[in-house]
């Protein structure tokens, strides 16, 4: 009765054609950007498959990104051609390559597979509803214990009508008082005389 209710419906999953939309544009920002918008990317990936790995490389990609700007925050050239201008342009570049290769793996890895369009806290609730679950492979296996033979219970024919509750009956007694004692005030009122 206080169970963990309902569980929401599974998203559906994106028709190819967002999906590859989608995939052009997040693949393409970083790369456009010249790595400043690389973190989009991988915050994509961290929100759609909501894993706490795919979080670290978003703050990962972050932290790349802050680094590369302090060094070329440093660079007081115009082109940032000093070696910490060099170091910090190779950092960005380096961590836009890395964001739009990772988010096109692991976006591609998460629509491809079956289970990926069920809610993380959904599973656990699912269990023991009537879902039909995949047996886990790491799962270890129940020994088997013997099964006593099971006996035949006789079948009983069913019990006998119970009679009418007592409250019927007081009913059906009350109701035929009644009408007697309409049938004899009628009777009074056919003779002439005033039931008064």
């Amino acid at each position: 009765m206080h169970g963990h209710g309902y569980a929401p419906p599974p998203p559906k999953r994106p028709s190819t054609g967002v999906l590859v939309v989608l995939r052009v544009i997040f693949a393409a920002v970083p790369l456009l950007s010249i790595g400043f918008l690389a973190w989009v990317a991988t915050l994509r990936v961290a929100l759609v498959t909501r894993k706490a790995a795919d979080w670290w490389i978003f703050v990962g990609s972050l932290a790349a990104m802050g680094i590369s700007f302090g060094y070329l925050s440093t660079d007081h050239t115009d082109d940032f051609s000093s070696p910490n201008g060099n170091v910090g342009m190779i950092i960005l570049l380096l961590n836009a390559a890395a964001c739009t290769g990772y988010f096109l793996f692991a976006d591609i890895r998460h629509y491809s597979r079956p289970s990926a369009f069920v809610y993380p806290q959904a599973a656990h609730p699912a269990e023991g509803y009537g879902y039909p679950q995949a047996a886990s492979p790491y799962a270890t296996p129940v020994p088997q214990q013997p099964v006593a033979p099971v006996q035949q219970v006789p079948v009983m024919p069913p019990p006998p009508q119970r009679p009418a509750p007592a409250r019927i009956d007081q009913v059906r007694a009350e109701l035929d008082e009644l009408s007697d004692y309409l049938r004899k005030r009628d009777g009074q009122h056919e003779d002439g005389r005033d039931g008064r």
